[in-house]
């Protein structure tokens, strides 16, 4: 891997609740390659990602910051600010719907704007929350997980994973616009992160992605996911904007 490709980047990285997770490995390919970086957490996690948080390489500081939260929004540049001078990079990498959501008929209103919130309108809350500090030609990165198909048991977070990719054009379009801010998503395959554990069913992803994968599957490794991630949070890609990187193993060309 070229060394250094984060050299001087200074980055905001959500959702680091596990080492078995995306954002943790993006956390700490990120300082391998010469970043400063800044995490986010709230109320009862708070401690369990400062806990994790010393497992990287350089134990950085966390923030407070609940996307739904209004006040939390408005103060994380600040809050930000007492760590690091200015952002190149955010990654978004949030998602929560209630147990009701995860069956498409009974899901309630409750429950689908809740997911909605969380795990769609928050990437346009962080971005917005992130803009005072971002630099120009910076990088807004989230994860999502393929949200052209009706997949079994993933149900309204499957359309809240529509919404957020439709989010993401629309934030590419007005970031881009003002700021020259860049804004991409990275579709992964299926990872056994503290998210995937919330969705009943879950089981039945991974017990078939390896199979359907020309390039094969392990539900335990984080690591490609989190390079693409690193990659699009880098200056490697100063043209690209409002895309979708698969990384899955190829099953998103595949038929069923």
């Amino acid at each position: 891997m070229t060394t250094n490709l984060l050299a001087d980047k200074k980055l905001l990285i959500t959702g680091v609740l596990m080492d078995s997770s995306i954002a943790f490995h993006v956390a700490r390919i990120a300082q391998e390659q010469g970043a400063e970086v800044v995490l986010t957490s709230f109320g009862r996690t708070m401690r369990i990602t400062q806990t994790i948080a010393k497992r990287l390489p350089t134990t950085p500081p966390v923030v407070e910051l609940d996307v739904t939260n209004d006040d939390h929004l408005a103060a994380l540049a600040d809050n930000v600010r007492e760590h690091l001078p200015h952002l190149d990079g955010v990654l978004h990498s949030i998602g929560f719907a209630p147990p009701g959501a995860f069956t498409f008929m009974d899901g309630t209103w409750d429950d689908v704007s809740t997911a909605l919130h969380t795990s769609a309108y928050s990437l346009k809350g962080l971005a917005q929350g992130a803009l005072p500090l971002m630099s120009e030609g910076g990088s807004v990165v989230g994860l999502t997980f393929d949200a052209k198909f009706a997949w079994p048991v993933y149900d309204w977070m499957g359309v809240a994973k529509a919404a957020f990719e439709s989010t993401n054009r629309y934030l590419a379009r007005d970031l881009g616009r003002s700021h020259k801010v860049r804004c991409n998503l990275v579709a992964a395959g299926p990872i056994r992160t503290t998210a995937a554990k919330s969705i009943p069913g879950f089981e039945a992803f991974e017990n078939t992605w390896d199979t359907r994968a020309p390039l094969g599957w392990d539900v335990n490794n984080a690591e490609p996911a989190a390079l693409a991630c690193v990659a699009l949070l880098s200056d490697l890609f100063p043209a690209t904007t409002g895309e979708i990187v698969h990384v899955d193993g190829g099953v998103h060309v595949m038929g069923q």
